[in-house]
């Protein structure tokens, strides 16, 4: 088999080439992305995509071929699609992974004169894994760090909005039994996984249900409050059990948490989770969702 790798070239449907490629926001090897910047004489909003994968695996290049991508670009909105490490790499588990989206959204920011973005105008959607990284952007407060030496992460990490497609409600995996009306995780090869989600290389010795700082770290789900950001959500596979891996990871019960969550603390929300009944009254897509927030 051949250890070549391919390079897939940044360009959009009907032909639109990135406008810049591999832009760098950090020294890790996938600390890049991808940007469409729209023509304008003033700064534009932007939206970024983050890419699924379990935290393992995937690419930008998964929306290259994203007909969204082309709506938002003639809709005068700039579009970046980025890369970020694994949680299988140092520093290691979900929070790496999603630190190196933040820093992006940081970078581009501090950046906006460059890329003439207006700073105050950004949304992120992704997923699967960057679905839940977008909500965990949009839910957080402020994660900025005013008196940090690196000027990057002095920026805001708001956003105006998010959108999350076959997304989680939370990565306190531990809470999914909870949320979802399943048998909490208990074989050796399930303690691993989690383990490995929340920055252990290993479960021995170890009290998943004990690590409470990383778990409310990963915990986007108790994260939102009435500030937290306008979001939509699409996860369409269907309900019932039992469930596959996939199925877990993605299910619409997911989606129903976050409904419950944004209705109790007054959230602005689109979710749509059909496979259990889910339909919002707008009918809207993602697209003019994100339009109606960003212009």
């Amino acid at each position: 088999m051949s250890n070549i790798e391919v390079k897939i070239e940044p360009i959009a449907v009907n032909g639109i080439r990135a406008t810049l490629a591999n832009e760098k926001y950090g020294d890790h090897k996938r600390n890049n992305f991808d940007i469409w910047l729209a023509k304008s004489e003033v700064p534009t909003p932007l939206v970024i995509y983050i890419h699924g994968g379990g935290f393992v695996g995937g690419d930008k290049s998964k929306y290259y071929d994203s007909g969204d991508l082309v709506r938002f670009l003639d809709s005068g909105i700039s579009v970046a699609v980025i890369n970020y490490r694994f949680m299988n790499e140092a520093p290691y588990g979900i929070m790496a992974s999603m630190n190196d989206s933040k820093r992006c959204l940081q970078y581009i920011r501090y950046h906006s004169k460059k890329y003439n973005i207006d700073k105050n105008k950004i949304a992120c959607s992704g997923g699967s894994a960057g679905a839940g990284t977008s909500l965990w952007l949009a839910f957080n407060d402020n994660m900025a760090e005013p008196e940090s030496g690196d000027y990057v992460l002095r920026e805001s990490t708001r956003l105006t909005c998010a959108g999350a497609f076959a997304t989680q409600s939370t990565y306190d995996i531990c809470r999914w039994s909870e949320l979802l009306g399943v048998p909490k995780k208990q074989t050796e090869r399930e303690k691993f996984e989690i383990a490995l989600a929340f920055g252990f290389k290993s479960a021995e010795n170890i009290d998943l249900i004990k690590e409470t700082k990383i778990r409310v770290d990963l915990d986007f789900l108790n994260q939102m409050n009435k500030n937290s950001s306008p979001f939509f959500v699409f996860n369409k596979q269907p309900g019932g059990f039992p469930l596959s891996e996939d199925q877990l990871n993605h299910h619409p019960l997911h989606a129903k948490a976050l409904k419950a969550k944004a209705e109790e603390v007054g959230v602005d929300a689109v979710i749509n989770a059909p496979g259990i009944g889910i339909v919002d009254d707008s009918g809207i897509d993602f697209v003019e969702f994100v339009l109606k927030k960003l212009k």
